[in-house]
């Protein structure tokens, strides 16, 4: 059985940082390329950043390119989002995601397994 479970959520202020962990199970985590998504209260879940195999790819939405940054350590079967000079309109439930195969994709569907998301709120 595939468990993501995402832990490193909370509430900070404004231009703090936030480390965000994904530690994953029943899978072989070295060959999933896994990536994060998020969905704020009446919009769609987005995509955050991704990170291929080996983490020689990553990808991020423009909105957090340079403030976020993504690793991953596959001794430890866990991925990791950092997440620098935060913004309020980075509140939301942030979601880890696994797919199977080494191409890094952006869309929800395209990734199989999920864990069941951790809090971020950024207050002004």
């Amino acid at each position: 059985q595939v468990q993501l479970v995402e832990s490193g959520g909370g509430l900070v202020q404004a231009g703090d940082s936030l480390r965000l962990s994904c530690a994953a199970s029943g899978l072989t985590f070295s060959r999933n390329t896994m990536a994060w998504f998020r969905q704020a209260p009446g919009k769609e879940r987005e995509f955050v950043g991704g990170i291929s195999w080996f983490g020689s790819r990553t990808d991020f939405a423009d909105s957090v390119k340079g403030r976020f940054t993504i690793s991953r350590d596959n001794a430890k079967n866990t991925v990791y989002l950092q997440m620098n000079s935060l913004k309020p309109e980075d509140t939301a439930i942030y979601y880890c995601a696994a797919r199977p195969g080494a191409q890094l994709v952006v869309t929800a569907l395209d990734y199989d397994y999920w864990g069941q998301g951790t809090q971020v709120t950024v207050s002004t």
